[in-house]
């Protein structure tokens, strides 16, 4: 998958649990000071990227991913490297 493709995903993803405009998120989006994320949004999320991407984060790398950006480089690096 490439990084566009995580890209859209990712930001499908939080559009819904967000209940924001996808177009409003980019790679700079920060979970915690753009969306106000707290850290049950940010485990729940951590578990719907596990889902859909297939891939296991463990905690203390979801713990270093603030901005969609980090999230969208830490799924396509896992993925290539599995592959």
């Amino acid at each position: 998958m490439s990084e566009q493709e995580v890209f859209a995903k990712i930001a499908s993803l939080l559009s819904e649990r967000f209940d924001i405009d996808q177009d409003q998120i980019t790679m700079e989006t920060n979970f915690q000071e753009d969306l106000q994320a707290d850290s049950i949004d940010m485990v729940e999320f951590e578990l719907e990227l596990e889902d859909d991407f297939g891939e296991e984060i463990p905690d203390e790398e979801a713990a270093k991913i603030k901005t969609v950006g980090q999230a969208v480089t830490y799924i396509t690096e896992n993925q290539k490297q599995a592959h």
